[in-house]
């Protein structure tokens, strides 16, 4: 196929008559089949002679067959690829343009080469790397431009690790010399460099461990230039670029913050010596800027100039890297003489100014906030994802706060009276914007509203002053401002201020904060910023404010929040959903009356049907009717049940097999009116009612959400209500612990293991709940779960396997055990299996009670001296062979070279696991010592001796985390406090109240002193350590 029959194609796709143009489309996507097409669209692009509208309408098209028609590589990949010989001619017209006078070909040739490179380099196209760094070594500035865009794709993605160190070595002198040669390249060109010279950091920091001494040599050799070249660009007033007709010159300073982050991150010891005049130039540009930032963002009395290129910069582009920046390097604790006031008595307070001025409302932010409802609550969400300037120095300021609280909460007292003074007067003449410097201020101070009444509470326990008076703002200046109808955005910032710092209020200035607000809540004029402001002031009164000061107002708010449910959507509705709960929560509902429950019940319950996909949605709407259900007051939890349990009922049973969601959340509804019912049962009929659907959903359904949702369900029934399921029946006959029975039968047999730990603990609570009732079936149930535990792969599944044996044993240990003796499946006893699969998953159980029972009854079992358990074999320790010490063993490893272990009797075992489980209960936590913990390019020297002393953290934090920790972590695995996934019933049961080290000590006391089950020559096949503490115990 010709250039020129192509060209005509091409041609006729820009007709206006429509019929031409669309024969030429249909004609276009035949010819693209075959690889003359594609080889005639580079030759195109790259005839200078032709119209320069059709050669850039090639570029866009040949990128489309490259991605359609190329290789498989692609996932649009159509068939039809192009020979060996097509692909070379089409790579090098492609390279050539590159070079090509217009920007716009270089541009989109760039794109195209970036493709190719990504599938063919570099085992087809060997000779890419050495072309582009030609070309960028070249005179002509076009090829350089072309060129640079493929470098930047390349080096961020296709470079192997065995790559980089040569290729760097070859580049960046090259990225060097046209970074620095701003009268032959452009600033976009130069800010390329900039960009690429950044990947190349990150990926020095990656092979650090791979290839450390040429690293090293690398980064003391490159950065010195590299930093030497930033510290002069920086040295120039960022103004220059606002004097020109475009801001390419922002994207330069911009990518220079960029790479000073990185290197601040992956090499800190290289800037070290360059951070001061760094920190420097950043808060001055930062303060010389803002003028610039102020007229076209934040006042926006004219439009920002644009780029020579379709690249979008930003003013906002360059403050955020450069607040970023400053975070990073006050978070690692490097700049604590630079924030000194001592040292440098103006850069904390100048600091903070700048934060205050820069957090200001833009005209942007004003429009879309006053008109989209959602939009202003998701940037007020601490988590929020709108990341920009405001949202920058909000974490700027908190992470200052950190580091120096009192000093920075004084600075924060003083840069407020001044911003309240200087707003004060702007407003007397009547300036617009006067309220802006305002309201930035106080959502500053709010966000970090935690950390300044942490601090003030520490500061008044050592007996000194406050260093930011709150309170004198909560009296005198926020009042003022809650009447500010006109100004809504300061308005609706007063009373979130207030909310944030709720603690602070006394009792009755609390009552006049609720009722302005819900005041705000109930008006009819009052505009979307300051009814959301409201909304969220309620939010966080609720949780921060006293009981006392809340009782009299929150029937009053639940009946406010109630049609809001019904009109609003996504961040909005999540924001009342939240509020609604928190107000739920006061004074544990027990203020509902029956009418009020009635409206809200039937209001949640509409809402859940319009989102019940939703999962955070979800959980706010478990949250809700588990509050309501819970509450004291006489008559509600009749009332909540009686409406929402016939819907929730409806919607599991007509639930459509592609609509499992809608099944699996309103039995998650009811579980949440199960958990909220009181301890006298779930009231008559409940289970009646719920039955039917119930079990009818869990037969037919494969969705395994759903049958997690029906088996946690059901096991809050067994402990709140079983006597409902042993007293229903269906019409057949089968009783309700039946089809529970015939549940778990059907579980147990699913190969899908997810269901984890909740399937054990609905085993479990049917065996303490209803033990005589199982009686009949209880060897056929244990028989199907020992066979199971045969093929079982997963911890928690096998957990939930092995606990109801381990809980039966320590209770009916001769039964049990007898039943087990006297079981063979697939020739082994159910004793052996069972026995085996204890012993090596007993250190992998989770849960308080779990992990107690199971200790428990391995010394029960190990005192019984039982004769059938002594010869029993089961794994002991791992045995390391010479090639495999030290080594990690990864999945391949272990493939090739299976772990091996000795064979030890269970009564060995048992005591193993029982010195394990004492001595994590016994020592108390560690970190490990010395240089190495601390990576090499770190920077400890800035440390204080405190926290040099405690891994970088003051001691009052490292304290905490230790306690968290608990004995090598040992919280995060059986700790009280980390135990909320066990249930009332578990918590209460009388095996959660043993002082388990102390049973432990005694056991293995009584075991030295009457040589129970032969312990002394049983505790003779034990490690060398298992023996040391053993006689350490029995020594004390």
């Amino acid at each position: 196929m010709s250039t020129i029959n192509i060209q005509q194609i091409l041609i006729d796709t820009l007709s206006a008559d429509a019929n031409v143009r669309i024969a030429a489309e249909l004609k276009l996507s035949e010819v693209l089949q075959h690889q003359e097409a594609g080889l005639a669209l580079s030759q195109l692009a790259l005839t200078q002679n032709a119209d320069v509208s059709l050669r850039q309408s090639a570029s866009i098209i040949l990128r489309k067959y490259v991605t359609e028609r190329w290789s498989p590589y692609f996932s649009g990949f159509k068939g039809n690829a192009p020979s060996v010989e097509i692909k070379a001619q089409i790579r090098q017209a492609v390279f050539q343009s590159l070079s090509a006078p217009d920007r716009k070909i270089r541009s989109l040739s760039a794109h195209t080469l970036s493709a190719i490179a990504s599938c063919d380099w570099p085992d087809e196209y060997p000779e890419l790397l050495n072309g582009l760094i030609g070309l960028i070594s070249s005179s002509s500035p076009d090829s350089v431009h072309g060129s640079m865009q493929v470098l930047t794709e390349f080096i961020k993605s296709d470079l192997t690790e065995d790559q980089i160190l040569p290729v760097l070595r070859q580049l960046l002198p090259v990225l060097l010399a046209i970074l620095n040669d701003a009268q032959q390249h452009s600033p976009l060109t130069r800010a390329r460099t900039v960009s690429v010279f950044r990947q190349c950091v990150t990926a020095l920091y990656m092979v650090k461990e791979q290839h450390p001494q040429a690293v090293k040599e690398a980064t003391e050799n490159i950065l010195p230039v590299w930093l030497d070249t930033f510290r002069e660009i920086l040295r120039h007033p960022v103004n220059d670029v606002f004097n020109q007709p475009n801001w390419d010159g922002l994207a330069v300073w911009t990518q220079v913050f960029k790479a000073l982050d990185v290197i601040n991150t992956a090499f800190p010891r290289g800037l070290k010596a360059y951070l001061e005049p760094f920190l420097d130039a950043s808060l001055a540009h930062l303060q010389g800027i803002f003028p610039t930032y102020d007229n076209y963002y934040i006042s926006a009395t004219e439009s920002a100039p644009g780029t020579s290129e379709d690249e979008t910069v930003e003013l906002p582009h360059l403050i955020c890297p450069m607040f970023d920046f400053l975070s990073n390097v006050v978070r690692g604790g490097k700049a604590k003489q630079w924030l000194d006031s001592q040292s440098n008595p103006q850069n904390l307070s100048h600091l903070v100014g700048t934060i205050f001025r820069y957090t200001q409302m833009t005209a942007e932010d004003e429009e879309t906030w006053a008109a989209n409802a959602n939009a202003f609550v998701a940037q007020e969400d601490d988590e929020t994802d709108a990341y920009g300037v405001r949202v920058a120095g909000f974490e700027l300021l908190n992470t200052i706060l950190g580091r120096s609280p009192a000093e920075v909460c004084a600075t924060l007292q003083n840069n407020l009276q001044q911003i309240i003074a200087s707003c004060q007067a702007a407003r007397d003449p009547g300036v617009p914007s006067w309220w802006k410097p305002l309201e930035a201020a106080l959502a500053a101070v709010g966000s970090q509203a935690e950390d300044i009444l942490e601090c003030i509470e520490d500061e008044q326990e050592s007996n000194r002053q406050k260093p930011v008076d709150i309170e004198q703002l909560l009296a005198n200046v926020i009042p003022t401002l809650l009447n500010q109808a006109e100004f809504p955005f300061l308005q609706g910032r007063a009373f979130v201020f207030a909310s944030q710092f709720a603690k602070l209020l006394p009792l009755q200035m609390a009552g006049q904060y609720l009722e302005a607000a819900m005041h705000v809540v109930e008006s009819d004029t009052s505009s979307i910023p300051v009814k959301v402001s409201a909304v969220k002031a309620v939010h966080n009164f609720c949780q921060g404010a006293e009981d006392s000061a809340l009782i009299p107002f929150v029937a009053r708010i639940s009946q406010d929040l109630g049609p809001f449910l019904l009109l609003t959507t996504e961040d909005t509705l999540s924001l009342v959903l939240e509020t609604m709960s928190v107000v739920l929560e006061v004074d544990k509902a027990s203020w509902l009356t029956t009418a009020l429950a009635n409206s809200l019940v039937l209001a949640t319950l509409e809402v859940w049907t319009q989102n019940n996909k939703d999962p955070i949605f979800l959980s706010m709407f478990t949250d809700i009717i588990a509050s309501l259900a819970n509450s004291s007051a006489p008559g509600v939890y009749e009332t909540v049940v009686k409406q929402a349990l016939p819907t929730l009922c409806t919607a599991i049973a007509g639930a459509r097999p592609g609509e499992s969601w809608i099944a699996g959340s309103a039995i998650d509804l009811v579980s949440s009116l199960i958990r909220g019912a009181p301890d006298g049962g779930l009231g008559e009929g409940f289970f009646a009612l719920l039955a039917p659907s119930l079990f009818s959903c869990l037969k037919d359904t494969e969705d395994r959400d759903v049958l997690q949702n029906g088996v946690v369900c059901l096991t809050l029934i067994v402990r709140k209500d079983c006597s409902q399921i042993l007293s229903w029946s269906d019409p057949s006959g089968q009783s309700g612990l039946g089809h529970i029975l015939k549940l778990i039968a059907e579980l147990l047999q699913n190969e899908d293991e997810s269901g984890g730990l909740v399937i054990g603990d609905l085993i479990i609570h049917v065996l303490r709940r209803a033990s005589e009732s199982v009686l009949p079936v209880l060897p056929e149930l244990l028989h199907a779960m020992v066979e199971r535990m045969l093929t079982a792969k997963t911890a928690t599944f096998l957990q939930s396997l092995v606990i109801p044996f381990v809980f039966l044993i320590h209770n009916q240990a001769d039964t049990v055990l007898g039943l087990l003796e006297s079981t063979t499946v697939q020739g082994r006893t159910a004793l052996d299996v069972f026995i085996q699969t204890w012993c090596e998953n007993a250190e992998t159980f989770q849960g308080f009670w779990p992990t107690r029972i199971s200790t428990l009854t391995l010394s029960q079992l190990y005192a019984s001296g039982r004769s059938s358990l002594q010869n029993l074999t089961v794994k002991g320790d791992i045995i390391i062979k010479p090639e495999t010490k030290n080594v990690i063993m990864t999945r391949s490893r272990t493939k090739t070279t299976p772990h091996e272990f000795t064979s030890v009797t269970f009564p060995v075992k048992a005591l193993k696991l029982l010195v394990q489980d004492l001595r994590s209960k016994s020592e108390s936590v560690s970190f490990p010592g010395g240089e190495g913990f601390i990576d090499s390019d770190e920077e400890e020297e800035q440390w204080t001796e405190e926290e040099q002393q405690n891994q970088g953290l003051k001691e009052e934090e490292f304290a905490f985390l230790s306690e968290m920790l608990g004995p090598r972590g040992a919280n995060f695995d059986n700790d009280d406090m980390l135990d909320e996934s066990d249930d009332e019933d578990l918590k209460n049961d009388p095996i959660s109240q043993i002082d388990m080290k102390e049973h432990l000590v005694t056991f293995f006391k009584e075991c030295a002193a009457r040589n129970l089950n032969n312990f002394a020559a049983k505790a003779d096949q034990l490690s060398v350590e298992e023996t040391m503490i053993i006689r350490q115990l029995v020594g004390q």
